[in-house]
Order: C-alpha cells, then structure tokens, then sequence
C-alpha cells in the first residue's frame, strides 16, 4: 500500500510539474511575442488654402415659362410652331377656327362704318342749321357704341388666337390640326432658358453669411464635374417656420441650353476669406464614438536589424468641412506630421508599420466623394 501511494503522488507530481512548466514556457513565449509590423500608405500633413463655403442642395426655374393654353374651346385649324423651336413675343403658336366669331366682327365692322357715315353727313348738315344738335349728339353716340361692339368682337376673336407671351423656347406640341380642344388645355410649353433660375434653402443661421451678389457653383450628376456659375439675386424675407429655413434665388447664364427647368443640383456658395488650414485624404480619419481618430507615424530609430522602427500612434482631431477627397483639420495636428492614409483599420496605438506609398487614395479637392466615377 505504502508503495502504491508512493507511485501514485510521482506520477501525479509529474503531471502537474509539466502542466507548470509548460504554463512557465507559454508565459514566456507571450512575453517575447511582438506584433508584426502592418503595411500602410501615408502623407506628410500639410497647409493649403481653404475657402469655406455653404452646400444646399437646389431646383432650376425658369425666368419665365407657362403651358400655352387657349381662352376658349374650339377646334385647331392652324399650327404654327415646330417641335423644340424658338419662338418670339407675339408668335402665332395655334389657330383655332372661328369663322363665326370672325363674321360676326365684320358685322359689327359694317355697322361702324355706317354709322360714322351717317356722323359725318350730320356734322355737315349741322353748320347750316339742317338739323339739330341733338341728332348729330345722337348719331356719334351710335358711333362709339358701334366701335366698342366692335373693340369687343374683336377681343373675342383674338381669343381663338394662341400666341407667345414671352420669347422661348417650345417644347413638344401637344395638339393635332382638326383636334377639339376644350378651355385651357395645353397645346404647348414655353420656357424662357437663359438665363436660368436656381432656388435653394439655407439655414437662417446663414442669414449672416449670404447676401445679393453673393457667387454660387451649381454641379448636377448629369455632367459630372462641370460646374455651373452664377450669382444670388434675391434672398426670401420669410422664414419657414416649420424648417427655419430661408428660400434664395441664384441667376446662372445658360446660354448652351444645358440646364433645364426642373433638375436639381448641389449648390456651393462661398462665404468668408480663404483660410489656410492642414488638409488630408478623407480616408485618413476614422471616426469611433469618442471623436474622430488619425494615426500619426513616428521613428523610434533603428531596431536589430539596422533598419528604422516606425510605430503609429493615435490623435484625436478636430475636423471642419470637407470638399471632394479631402477633409480639413482644424485642431490636433501640426503641419509636417507623417499621417497614415490607408490600413489604419489594423492598427492600434503603437503598432508598428511599414510604409509603402505606391498606392495612394484619391485626394483631389475637386472630386465628388459620391460619384468616384
């Protein structure tokens, strides 16, 4: 029994004498162990000039357009325009038929000259007492009566006559010839084109900020990165009181047509001095719920193995506006600093890194985050 015991606390000894020393060896391994080195690109920080501006989001008007309608029914007996052509103020657009209505007016015509014959003829005969005076009275009263039936015929007949307002440009006709058209239908558009309007809204916070004359920029997905320029021409005096927000109206030349009632663009418009402030690729700051994060890269000298130690380090920043690729920073950092750009989501603070610039991200000022393409 007395050497069954002794066997057994050896054999249990030895087990827990290796799960000590192999727990000793782990602890060892681990202490040795170092992180291995993370590629990343990066960027010297830099000043720039950087000119603040306001950004809204805006739908273009026209100065002046209308859907050509006429007063009154009747059937198309005429069309006078083309598709998408030009028209001038006064231009005969549709010509409904009113023959009627037309002979009417010549009836009324021929009263006229009736009775401004009579008018004259008793106007002669009043110098020597041929009649009196309350004839000639008499017939000029039925003179102008005569002439405002005709005045009036007249308007009615021009009713059945659509023409332009305004100069324009037509759209698409809507009618065909023999057509009936009730009161107020459509026939066509007319859209005065250049200049084009442009509204936008603004926070009454940039009340201050804006004013008549201010330049606006005016981008659209349609054309990319061709910017539009125009200037403010009006700033509402109200203020929604649902949204606190103010309506302005920008004046943007268009000569070429490319701009169209209806679309909508992103507007900038710039407001203050330009200022001089450290800018960076917008990859470079990484937002987490304590603030916004750059990792920072400095030389710890040269390790073992002769070649330089680069740890990166985190600073908190403070960032301001952003425009295209970039993002400026107004707080946290100093001009000259190396800035990690990329691979920032496997660091931690002082990881090590190795640096490899052959592939930057995009940093153009101009660029539209939105739409890389």
């Amino acid at each position: 029994m007395v050497i069954m015991l002794i066997v057994i606390g050896l054999i249990l000894g030895g087990i827990f004498g290796f799960q000590a020393f192999k727990n000793r060896m782990i602890a060892a391994y681990l202490a040795n162990l170092k992180t291995p080195p993370q590629t990343v690109s990066t960027i010297t920080a830099a000043m720039s000039p950087w000119q603040t501006t306001l950004q809204s989001v805006g739908g273009f008007n026209a100065v002046e357009g209308a859907n050509l309608s006429a007063q009154v029914q009747g059937i198309v007996q005429k069309i006078g325009f083309q598709d998408g052509q030009d028209a001038k103020k006064g231009d005969l657009i549709v010509q409904l038929l009113a023959d009627q209505q037309i002979a009417t007016l010549q009836q009324y015509q021929a009263t006229v000259d009736n009775a401004q014959i009579t008018y004259d003829r008793d106007s002669k005969l009043i110098k020597s007492n041929t009649i009196p005076q309350s004839q000639v009275d008499s017939d000029l009263a039925t003179l102008r009566a005569a002439q405002a039936q005709v005045v009036a015929q007249q308007a009615l007949v021009d009713q059945y006559l659509i023409r332009a307002p305004f100069d324009g440009h037509l759209g698409v006709k809507l009618v065909s010839l023999g057509q009936y058209l009730a009161a107020g239908t459509a026939v066509v558009t007319l859209q005065l084109l250049d200049p084009i309007q442009l509204d936008f809204s603004m926070p009454q916070q940039a009340l201050s900020q804006i004013k008549v004359g201010q330049p606006v920029t005016a981008t659209l997905d349609a054309y990319g990165n061709q910017a539009f320029d125009g200037k403010i021409v009006a700033i509402s005096p109200l203020v929604d009181s649902q949204s606190r927000n103010l309506t302005i109206r920008a004046s943007l030349s268009n000569s070429d047509r490319k701009l169209l009632p209806g679309m909508f663009g992103n507007v900038s418009v710039v407001v203050g001095e330009p200022q001089n402030y450290i800018t960076l690729p917008q990859t470079a700051v990484t937002i987490n719920p304590y603030g916004n994060v750059v990792y920072v890269v400095t030389d710890k000298g040269k390790g073992a193995d002769g070649k330089p130690q680069l740890v990166a380090s985190q600073k908190f920043v403070t960032t301001g506006q952003a425009r295209g690729d970039q993002i400026a920073v107004t707080k946290g950092l100093s001009a000259g600093e190396i800035v990690v750009t990329s691979g920032q989501l496997k660091l931690s603070n002082g990881s090590p890194v190795i640096v490899n610039n052959s592939v930057q991200p995009a940093n153009d000022p101009n660029a539209d985050p939105a739409n890389p393409n």
